[in-house]
């Protein structure tokens, strides 16, 4: 039987156990990780300059090697199987922010009536980068070196092949869901919206102007030019935009991304019910039924 001689480092990679029903990464040659954000921590990833490890990972990724994987806050803990019968346990973890430093996140979050739109349209906007690097914690981490990553397998090298395949799985799930990047980084997606709708209410409820103007039931909102003219003297005014038009175009999702109800979340409704409820739980079933019509013009009609 021959024997290979040389340098361990140059010895063949040895051939993962082959397995059934594992979790297979939709991605099949190239790149893995499609948004910004999840290419955004590949990059970390592969800052390391492991090339041959995080090759032999991404095809263990598109392999389904990687047997179940659990998301959850400040972690994330796998099962892998190489060429050993028994899986590789592995764990990458990330420090979660502190309390007092969500409570910073969410309430600039929460001034910014686009970033809430599109939070609670289910997008994750790009600047949200610069909001958490105004609070003085990166959104992401800065290196390789930030993640706390273990596997059993015998290979010194981190991350090794079962690490990386375990990351482009998890940049993957960033893909399907943003949400989950933040949930790791300890706020799930209910609690943050929950959390953004509460600072709006507080924010809406510190207007002097606001109570007011609703008891009376004449007055709209002040607009950011000042107090809004009554709807009966100028009713051109009262519908147009704050933003202009091409703004609004630059700042919102592509065509046929967004919710229906997008321009609805993004200001608070003005404090004039309609029987019983507010203008935008009036609006929304509306708007919603207009979205699911097939414009003419558009893709499908005809």
């Amino acid at each position: 039987m021959s024997e290979f001689r040389g340098r361990w480092e140059e010895w063949p990679p040895a051939r993962p156990i082959r397995v059934e029903g594992g979790i297979k990464a939709r991605s099949k040659r190239g790149a893995i990780g499609e948004q910004w954000w999840s290419r955004r921590f590949i990059g970390v990833l592969e800052s390391c300059g492991l090339s041959g490890r995080l090759a032999r990972g991404r095809s263990y990724a598109r392999a389904g090697q990687v047997l179940d994987f659990r998301l959850s806050q400040g972690k994330v803990t796998a099962r892998v199987q190489g060429s050993r019968v028994r899986p590789y346990d592995v764990r990458i973890g990330v420090l979660p922010l502190t309390k007092a430093q969500w409570r910073r996140v969410q309430e600039r979050l929460a001034g910014q009536a686009l970033f809430r739109a599109k939070l609670l349209a289910g997008e994750m906007p790009h600047e949200i980068e610069d909001v958490f690097a105004h609070c003085g914690t990166p959104l992401f981490p800065r290196s390789a070196t930030d993640l706390d990553m273990h596997c059993s397998c015998p290979d010194w090298g981190v991350p090794c092949k079962h690490l990386a395949a375990v990351c482009y799985v998890l940049a993957e799930e960033f893909d399907r869901d943003p949400f989950a990047m933040l949930a790791w980084r300890g706020k799930a997606r209910d609690e943050l919206l929950a959390a953004l709708r509460e600072i709006q209410s507080q924010l809406s409820a510190s207007q002097p102007d606001a109570g007011a103007a609703g008891r009376a039931g004449a007055q709209p909102l002040d607009g950011p030019g000042g107090p809004a003219a009554p709807l009966a003297e100028s009713p051109a005014e009262f519908w147009s935009a704050p933003l202009s038009p091409a703004r609004l175009r630059a700042l919102s999702a592509p065509a046929g991304s967004a919710a229906p109800d997008l321009l609805l979340r993004m200001f608070p409704p003005p404090p004039l019910p309609v029987r019983g409820q507010d203008l935008a739980g009036v609006l929304t079933p509306a708007y919603h039924r207009l979205a699911a019509d097939t414009w003419p013009g558009q893709p499908g009609a005809g």
